[in-house]
């Protein structure tokens, strides 16, 4: 007896349904796609105990004549592709012939259709076999009632979940078809009762306002922007809002919508110093490259694809992302104010003078309390020129963005700023008031700078009059020997001096309240212990934990001046919204919510 023989027809039908029919939403999903290639305008769907009994999907697309109606039943039949060269670049959705027999051959199944209003056609089938083909008056469209799914496949039955998991399947399936299709009108009755219906949408944000709420839309940062061959649109969470709420992760090629871990990491990695470790934002993208670029007939359900420079369309989408969380508006806001929101409201030309008062920024000025602003608990020789910034001088115009010193990137005026709580810069816009945290606004102003340092290799530095000496425990000396090669790289010059012993010679100078003594201690505290993976990783958490302890604290007073140089250096950062830790670093409120809140409103 041969140990090899061909299949019968039916078995190789079952096999061809367990590649295309998992679930009832696999089935809902390939009908919705079939009826939205049938240029449908109107879609209605109906679903009984999670799709286990029965699933129907009626539209108001293109139907077909009997003879087409009997074609589309049919293995290896379809109105997409004609030859071999067709299948590059596909568009479409539903083009592959086995979804309508695949489907049929599980179930019992009734297709309902008509090319225009009159004449029309109806074909029942079961397990794959022709039952019936009869005529029928109806309007022009089609409609699929699909019930009984894996009757006759009870090892598939039997991995069937509850209708309530079913159900939320199916849900998630629509969901994912209502984001890309936002010209369609989806209706939902599940078990009887209406659960979704979905106008027509102008706009991204309207279709997820209906089916996540208004608010929730709103508060989400849009996307469009175009990098290489790459068009990425939609909508983000603002970092300040993650893990705030449910999570919310769509995306899309081309119209199609995919499973893409790659491209859903590359949009995380552009919250890199915004959020909290561990934390995942709602993503809502749609990329379009061109159709030669990518392959989507890589799953049988086209629900990922391949490309034909995968890490360039991962970087792009890791800078197009990037690009919309460094926007102001990027920040959190209370009341709901999310409207787009700029660092300045227009203002003088690109070739104004900066309006930063240099002399504020001298250090020889005296905080409230008669001490020296700037003076540090250990002498500094005389600093070379291009220093980063001197004791006893003013600090380089063209260091703004490093640090408190000028502006650089725009001349924008600088609009009044008060102090509030020795913590907090306030300003006042046209849409509201707007809060500047100053400890991380400095944050992530050292950080950018500190890391534009590591990448450069250019470590501007002050060798010190006397040098320092630190005493270290065994696992603060562990801690920079792991790490002594970036402290070298941000312009630390450090020497062993024998045991857990440091001498250092030489610091940055990122300011002039810089305590190069402190925040070497408290830098290396932090480090302890510290075992994360790979050069990238490790060069910036350090530059992080230094930008940290550099930084100005809560509660230190700071000159009209210093704020004004902050708030420049600020608007200067590529993301001013948050600092490295996922904290906001600007808070608006807008004058609906203060009126409000005075009852006049």
């Amino acid at each position: 007896m041969p140990r090899i023989a061909v299949l019968q027809s039916a078995v190789v039908d079952q096999i061809a349904a367990g590649e295309v029919v998992e679930r009832p939403a696999s089935v809902v999903k390939e009908l919705v796609e079939n009826a939205l290639d049938a240029e449908a305008r109107s879609i209605e769907i109906t679903v009984d105990d999670g799709g286990r009994a029965r699933i129907r999907v009626a539209d108001d697309g293109v139907g077909m004549d009997r003879d087409d109606a009997l074609l589309a039943v049919q293995r290896h039949a379809t109105s997409k592709i004609r030859q071999a060269r067709d299948l590059v670049g596909v568009v479409s959705f539903g083009f592959r012939g086995e979804a309508l027999p695949a489907i049929a051959s599980v179930s019992e199944m009734e297709l309902d259709t008509a090319a225009d209003d009159g004449a029309g056609t109806i074909i029942r089938m079961s397990g794959g076999a022709l039952l019936d083909v009869a005529d029928a008056a109806r309007r022009r469209g089609t409609s699929v009632t699909v019930a009984r799914l894996f009757y006759n496949a009870p090892a598939r039955q039997r991995f069937l979940r509850s209708a309530r998991s079913e159900w939320r399947a199916i849900v998630e399936v629509l969901t994912q078809l209502a984001l890309t299709r936002r010209d369609v009108r989806l209706t939902v009755v599940h078990d009887g009762r209406p659960a979704l219906s979905l106008p027509v949408a102008g706009s991204l944000r309207a279709r997820v306002g209906a089916l996540w709420g208004a608010d929730r839309a709103e508060r989400l940062l849009e996307v469009d922007d175009v990098s290489g061959e790459l068009q990425l649109s939609g909508l983000v969470e603002r970092p300040g809002d993650v893990g705030s709420g449910g999570r919310r992760l769509f995306m899309s090629i081309n119209g199609r919508s995919i499973r893409d871990h790659g491209l859903v990491r590359a949009a995380e990695a552009a919250y890199r110093s915004t959020i909290p470790a561990g934390a995942r934002p709602t993503l809502i993208l749609e990329l379009t490259l061109p159709a030669d670029s990518i392959d989507v007939n890589v799953h049988p359900t086209k629900a990922e694809a391949r490309y034909r420079d995968r890490w360039a369309v991962e970087r792009a989408v890791e800078r197009v992302v990037r690009r919309a969380l460094g926007g102001a508006d990027a920040s959190a806001a209370l009341g709901g104010s999310y409207a787009p929101w700029r660092f300045s409201n227009g203002g003088a030309p690109r070739d104004a003078e900066p309006e930063v008062d240099l002399e504020a920024l001298r250090s020889s000025v005296t905080d409230s309390d008669g001490s020296v602003f700037g003076a540090t608990p250990y002498d500094v020789a005389e600093a070379p020129a291009g220093a980063a910034g001197t004791v006893g001088g003013t600090l380089p115009a063209n260091d703004a963005r490093h640090g408190m010193g000028t502006e650089t990137g725009s001349s924008d005026p600088i609009p009044p700023l008060v102090q509030l709580n020795r913590t907090y810069m306030m300003l006042e816009r046209e849409e509201g008031l707007v809060l500047i945290d100053q400890h991380s606004a400095h944050e992530r102003v050292l950080y950018e700078r500190f890391m534009g340092t590591l990448e450069s290799g250019e470590a501007p530095s002050q060798r010190l009059l006397f040098p320092l000496t630190l005493h270290l425990g065994p696992a603060e000396a562990e801690a920079f020997d792991e790490h002594r090669a970036l402290f070298e790289q941000l312009g630390f010059e450090i020497e062993g001096f024998g045991g857990h012993t440091l001498i250092v010679s030489a610091v940055p100078m990122p300011h002039p309240r810089f305590d190069a003594q402190r925040c070497l201690r408290d830098t290396l505290a932090s480090l302890t212990g510290d075992r994360l993976a790979g050069s990238a990783a490790k060069h910036e958490r350090l530059a992080a934990t230094l930008a940290c302890k550099a930084a100005v604290k809560a509660g230190d007073q700071l000159s009209e001046g210093e704020m004004r140089a902050l708030y420049v250096a600020l608007r200067a950062t590529r993301l001013p919204a948050h600092d490295v830790h996922g904290r906001s670093t600007i808070v608006r409120l807008g004058w609906d919510e203060v009126e409000r809140r005075f009852g006049r409103r």
